[in-house]
């Protein structure tokens, strides 16, 4: 309750601030016709949305702002960025959110406006004769509406306590900060084609091109999202063989997510990493279903049908590009690090980064999880023979990593309704990671019941 009020006070006092100024901001007009069409701008930029970063959304009404300061200056560019946010009130989002946004927009274009007059940015004919002061100011402002819109919403976020602001900062600020600035110095060829003679259509040569790069952009997600949609396909049909392995794939990609960001990885690589998790399985959909379901001992000719799946799912995903860099991690995620795994008896940092961690948690989901030879091993006991098995089977380092992750958020295990597995089976192997013991899974501390 006491954060509610506190969020409420925040948002309040902002908004008015930024009626104020907006207020102040319609008595300094001078030249309407100008206004009125860089306004009709902006509100078709702010209609454009794009991405420049795998989780944050921007609009071309930035390209349309940086024109503005120089075309009209800051008190037009309040005015602007104000019409072009109302086609945003009508989102379907809490009515606190909608106006802080709004709030939140006019005050860091008048952070930016004031950053723009106090560098000596010039306005209107006068940018023409001095570009390097244009090109200084709009460095200026750019660097202040980027601070001051990040400095509000980490104030939100840390007035509201449901998320971490330095997470914020990290994950949203730095990586756009540099693709918003290269967008906002495009607004500077707009501005010095609109004052060179062109006027409005100045708009067409700038955005036109910016059109056609997102719907480029738009056609290569729509290519990503039916790749995932095919890949998932295959791990569902793989899952669909057999009842207690539903839902690995899934908890595995979640998994090296969560070690991932401990890791403090990149954002692609963040998502490469989970892709890799999600796929690390892909080539037992070729494994024939009466070895995958065997609840017994594998002979050598099964052993040697499972322990051929890495290079079946690379092959699988061979052909997709955007997979390129998993294939390593889907190839090795079953080697040992003491060198006893396969397929290629890879030993410590040989083996790649990404298939380190994958062997250490699809390890942990299997034993985690109810199989029809064994029962599921409890959190802290499987952590347990993790940390035993570490430099034999695991790297140390990444070891100690995940466990610190599991003990400090949790592991949500599969849920699933499943047979109690069979009593009268002996099974001293783990079908689902034959590198979990020495000759195929049959002793080491991390292999199935004996």
């Amino acid at each position: 309750m006491v954060r509610h009020h506190a969020l409420r006070v925040f948002v309040s006092s902002a908004t008015l601030l930024a009626l104020v100024i907006l207020g102040l901001a319609f008595g300094k007009i001078t030249d309407l016709p100008t206004l009125l069409a860089l306004c009709l701008l902006m509100l078709i930029g702010g209609l454009l949305r794009f991405s420049v970063a795998s989780n944050y959304l921007a609009s071309l009404d930035s390209v349309a702002l940086m024109a503005v300061y120089v075309i009209a200056g800051p008190w037009a560019a309040v005015i602007a960025t104000a019409v072009a946010y109302l086609p945003q009130v009508r989102r379907r989002l809490p009515l606190i959110r909608r106006v802080f946004n709004g709030a939140q927009r006019i005050l860091a274009t008048a952070a930016g406006g004031v950053a723009y007059a106090l560098a000596g940015g010039p306005v209107g004919d006068g940018a023409l004769s001095h570009e390097a002061r244009a090109v200084f100011g709009a460095m200026a402002a750019t660097l202040a509406q980027h601070v001051t819109n990040a400095a509000l919403v980490s104030l939100v976020i840390w007035i509201d306590g449901k998320s971490s602001p330095v997470e914020f900062l990290r994950q949203v600020v730095l990586p756009t900060f540099f693709p918003m600035a290269g967008y906002s110095f495009l607004g500077l060829l707009l501005a010095v084609v609109w004052l060179g003679g062109l006027g409005a259509l100045a708009g067409l040569l700038v955005l036109v091109p910016l059109l056609f790069a997102r719907w480029a952009l738009s056609q290569y997600e729509v290519e990503r999202t039916a790749q995932a949609a095919t890949m998932r396909a295959f791990i569902q049909v793989i899952e669909t063989k057999d009842l207690y392995t539903r839902g690995h794939s899934e908890r595995v990609s979640e998994g090296v997510g969560m070690l991932g960001r401990q890791l403090r990885l990149s954002d692609d690589r963040q998502s490469a990493l989970e892709h890799a998790g999600l796929l690390h399985d892909v080539g037992k959909v070729g494994v024939p279903t009466s070895i995958i379901r065997k609840p017994g001992r594998l002979d050598d000719t099964e052993m040697d049908a499972i322990r051929l799946h890495p290079a079946r799912g690379v092959e699988l995903i061979g052909n997709i590009p955007f997979l390129e860099e998993v294939k390593s991690a889907v190839l090795h995620h079953h080697e040992k690090y003491d060198g006893s795994g396969y397929p290629a008896g890879l030993s410590g940092e040989s083996i790649p980064y990404f298939a380190r961690i994958i062997g250490i948690v699809d390890a942990f989901d299997c034993l985690t999880s109810t199989r029809s030879y064994r029962p599921a091993r409890s959190v802290e006991e499987t952590l347990a023979i993790l940390k035993q098995d570490k430099y034999t089977h695991f790297d140390p380092l990444l070891v100690d990593a995940f466990v610190d992750v599991i003990e400090r958020n949790g592991w949500k295990s599969s849920v699933a309704e499943l047979p109690e597995p069979d009593a009268t089976v002996e099974a001293t192997i783990d079908h689902d990671d034959l590198s979990l013991g020495s000759s195929g899974g049959a002793s080491g501390s991390a292999a199935g019941p004996v």
